[in-house]
């Protein structure tokens, strides 16, 4: 005789839990909601059905109802850069709080991803990183009329009613200069950026340093560990190297410490490197590497909380909030070599 199996059980619905609980389907929802308006002696039959039975709600059909996905879209610059992952814990803590799931996608292979999102009915948008090409007059400027939308830890893009949650940037490349002036430092490089978060660090480096009496030269990159590997070996292999670079962040400064290597310099002893962000990689025994701590989870928890009074209807002109950040002093950077030796 051919084996007989046994046809999967169908999940417990909310009819099923009523009529083990020998009330209405309404009711039943009431209790799911937490409704104030039901006895407790029904309220516990419900609760006893559910337990029994296994019940699970449907969040396809409560999102149908309530009209709410109860999602929040997340569009990152770079998956792979550990700074969003830090950014994200500060996140995603208050977004379960209140009952909401992150959606994650990388904008930078997914170049629809805004109107994606918005098919989606997701119920706000976070924009994560410096994504220069989400500039106002695009899609995404009608998309964020009837999408809540925060940026958090960059200062663009810049569109109606959209907060803006950062790192003070400018204070914290101030910090990282006074620190390499006061250690002597007055032949200074800086790997540089893009978008607005890239210049205005670039800006107040260059500024800095002349302020303090010494030079700053600038190479462009592109805010990857490559990108600062090829700034690294431009700078440090030049006829006149510096004897300390600042880079635009983390990421970077690793290219520049692998590229200090490669020339077979040592670091902090030939070369000072500082980095931004104060990540995981920064704080990596073997790298112990000097950055400037951009409080990264305090920009996502704020993002979040902005995000949230957005859904939650409230109305008004963008706002720009900026944390404050702080230097953390590692085994990179030291006072530069005295000539001669």
């Amino acid at each position: 005789m051919p084996e007989q199996t046994t046809p999967p059980t169908r999940p417990p619905t909310i009819r099923s839990v009523a009529a083990r609980a020998g009330v209405s389907k309404s009711l039943v929802s009431l209790v799911l909601q937490g409704s104030p308006r039901v006895s407790e002696e029904r309220r516990q039959a419900v609760l006893r059905a559910v337990e029994e039975l296994g019940y699970r709600p449907d969040p396809a059909a409560r999102s149908l109802a309530e009209r709410r996905s109860r999602t929040v879209g997340v569009v990152l610059e770079d998956l792979r850069n550990p700074w969003f992952v830090e950014l994200l814990d500060g996140v995603r803590p208050l977004l379960r709080e209140n009952g909401l799931r992150p959606l994650l996608g990388d904008a930078r292979t997914e170049p629809e991803l805004l109107q994606t999102l918005a098919d989606l009915r997701v119920d706000g948008i976070l924009i994560v990183g410096t994504l220069p090409e989400l500039a106002a007059g695009t899609a995404a400027e009608t998309l964020t009329r009837y999408v809540p939308t925060v940026v958090a830890g960059a200062r663009e893009p810049l569109l109606p009613g959209v907060d803006v949650v950062a790192n003070d940037d400018e204070a914290g490349m101030g910090l990282a200069v006074r620190h390499l002036l006061d250690l002597g430092h007055r032949h200074v490089a800086h790997v540089a950026g893009s978008g607005l978060v890239g210049e205005l660090r670039r800006r107040t480096c260059v500024a800095g340093i002349a302020a303090g009496g010494g030079t700053c030269a600038v190479e462009q990159a592109d805010m990857t560990e490559e990108g600062g590997h090829r700034a690294g070996l431009r700078l440090l292999g030049a006829p006149d190297p510096p004897t300390a670079v600042l880079a635009v962040n983390d990421t970077s400064a690793i290219g520049i410490l692998s590229a200090a290597a490669e020339l077979r310099l040592r670091v902090p002893e030939d070369v000072s490197v500082v980095g931004y962000d104060n990540s995981s990689l920064a704080r990596l025994r073997p790298l112990s590497l000097t950055s400037v701590d951009a409080a990264v989870e305090e920009v996502g928890r704020r993002a979040a909380t902005h995000l949230l009074q957005r859904i939650g209807g409230e109305a008004g002109p963008a706002r720009t909030e900026l944390v404050p950040p702080s230097l953390v002093v590692r085994g990179s950077t030291a006072p530069p070599r005295a000539p001669g030796h």
